[in-house]
């Protein structure tokens, strides 16, 4: 605590040198933003903000402490900013980014998930160097040396898991062997393959690329040796964060501050009804059969490892067509995502993803579509297990949710959000609860055609954010068992016996993953509300665009910007 306390009084002294009398509101948001990306480079290249390119993150515990400082150095800066009255804009933005400050203070100082989760430290290297490979922002020969400068970060990266990460739980270090054995072929194949174009004819940077990338890959086989040999036997801390950092991180996430009791009841009324709407569904599928066996007449029409990512291609126009003719939401170009597998080392238990660029990035500005293959090592039956998830009719939904008109969507408008507070700053019951409201909004407004066997895949998707929903609360305040988690998931979520453990393990390192069902219901909310408010003038498009330009923010402030004065509730 003394060194902490010795730490803040430097940076508060600091921020004060040849600082202006009076502080701005303004020069406070970059001030945050670029701190922020300084203690997380690669985040500030992803964000589209290349000075940040050759730089690494420093996982120390020292630099740990000196963020923790930082924060509290800018809290106190904020709480004085607004002494005085903020614009409406700034007031907004003052309470995203003060809830922004507090969540990162208990994952830091509460939670110290840097401490007792090495998930983040094996994924940090693929995904700091990843991010100037796949997009053509810069000069490939120029892109190689930023990739170089962290190559030779990567052991320090690693050596900071040694030193920090003592006894983590068992589900957090098993993650972490598959994300690192899956890292190693990344450094010695595809980065080695990338760099050659650069390489060729200039010896002295094959060298220090070479030295660099070695370096670099030893250092994640080596790290994936000691997770297995010593870290694993180790592994016996508890992944329950507990109710009450629970009641916080959902508060500080995504400003929601309902009960637990009442939250939870939520979840479990609503995963009672979508059974009882799957069960009678399925009969429609599949007369005289089990819901299960309803949901096999899906699963058995699901591609082949060989063609997963092609059947994801297959699936974006029909899809992106849909919203135009029935004047969904508006769409600003004619971009599309590239459909492409998960890279190993986000291989974390998803099976697909949107990853696209900082709403800054005016060069690259590729979005891949994500598709997670089975890995190489699975046996059959597990390769099978996974590849049922891609059913036609679920992969139809996954594409609603990921790109069309949910999160590649919304990164399409990133450059109409208002502010720089909204562009980089956000909240998953938003992104989250957005694409999952899309899902189940595509089918009501006719996707589909009215096939019982798409709306089965439908509430299937919704079954398993049910579940997610109730399984995050049980596995955190109330002893629930990844065990018991993934029986929920094949019990009621409809999930096959290999992909619910994952689920449920997901849950172990992501606690509040209820975003899902919990922002898709504070967005049909949000709706109802909207078109009680504008009556007559209402439109399923004009309130799409609206709630898409406004940016990723809390369903609370989402409120205060669509619905200036209302005091309606979330839910």
């Amino acid at each position: 605590m003394t060194i902490r306390a010795s730490v803040l009084s430097l940076i508060i002294l600091l921020s004060g040198c040849g600082q202006k009398p009076a502080d701005s509101f303004s020069v406070f948001v970059e001030d945050v933003f670029r701190q922020g990306f300084e203690f997380r480079p690669s985040a500030g290249t992803a964000s589209g903000f290349h000075e940040f390119d050759s730089k690494i993150e420093d996982l120390s515990a020292k630099r740990q402490q000196l963020r923790i400082a930082e924060l509290h150095a800018f809290e106190q800066r904020l709480a004085k900013l607004r002494e005085s009255k903020l614009s409406e804009n700034d007031s907004i933005d003052a309470e995203l980014i003060d809830s922004g400050i507090k969540s990162e203070l208990l994952d830091l100082e509460t939670l110290q998930t840097w401490r007792n989760n090495p998930m983040g430290y094996v994924a940090l290297p693929g995904e700091a160097i990843d991010g100037l490979m796949k997009r053509n922002f810069a000069p490939h020969k120029d892109r190689l040396r930023s990739v170089i400068a962290r190559l030779k970060g990567v052991p320090a990266v690693l050596a900071a898991m040694r030193e920090n990460v003592a006894n983590p739980p068992k589900e957090f270090t098993d993650l972490s062997i598959r994300i690192a054995e899956g890292s190693v072929a990344f450094f010695t194949d595809t980065i080695a393959g990338w760099a050659k174009e650069s390489l060729a004819g200039d010896s002295a940077l094959t060298k220090e690329f070479t030295e660099a990338n070695t370096a670099a890959a030893n250092s994640m086989r080596d790290a994936a040796a000691w997770l297995k040999k010593d870290l694993l036997p180790k592994s016996k801390g508890k992944y329950a964060i507990g109710a009450e950092n629970f009641r916080r991180k959902l508060l500080y996430d995504d400003m929601v501050d309902t009960p637990l009791d009442k939250l939870l009841a939520i979840g479990e009324a609503n995963l009672a009804k979508d059974y009882a709407a799957f069960v009678e569904t399925a009969k429609k599928v599949a007369p005289g059969k089990t819901p299960m066996q309803a949901m096999d007449v899906l699963n058995n029409d699901h591609p082949t490892e060989a063609d997963l990512i092609a059947s994801g291609k297959r699936t974006i126009e029909a899809v992106r067509q849909f919203l135009i003719d029935k004047q969904i939401i508006t769409l600003p170009n004619e971009v599309r995502p590239i459909v492409t597998e998960t890279p190993p080392f986000e291989r974390n238990g998803g099976f697909a993803s949107m990853d696209t660029p900082g709403a800054y990035e005016t060069k690259a500005t590729e979005a891949f579509y994500y598709l997670t293959p089975p890995e190489k090592e699975w046996d059959a039956k597990h390769k099978e297990e996974h590849l049922r998830l891609f059913n036609k009719a679920v992969m139809d939904l996954i594409t609603v949710h990921e790109a069309y008109p949910g999160h590649f969507t919304q990164f399409v408008y990133a450059n109409q959000y208002p502010t720089k507070t909204r562009k980089l700053a956000g909240a998953n019951t938003n992104a989250e609860g957005w694409a999952h409201y899309s899902e189940q909004m595509m089918l009501d407004e006719g996707f589909g055609n009215g096939d019982p066997k798409i709306r089965l895949a439908q509430l299937e998707e919704a079954l398993l954010r049910d579940c997610r929903y109730v399984a995050g609360i049980k596995m955190h305040t109330q002893g629930m068992t990844v065990e018991e988690g993934a029986k929920l998931f094949v019990e009621k979520g409809a999930q096959q016996p290999a992909n619910a453990y994952e689920e449920a393990r997901r849950g172990a390192y992501n606690p509040t993953y209820l975003y899902y069902t919990l922002g898709k219901l504070q967005i049909f909310k949000l709706r109802e509300d909207y078109k009680k408010a504008k009556g007559a003038a209402f439109t399923l498009r004009g309130f799409h665009d609206e709630f898409v330009k406004a940016g990723p923010m809390p369903l609370k402030l989402m409120r205060r910007v669509m619905l200036p004065g209302d005091t309606g509730s979330l839910l």
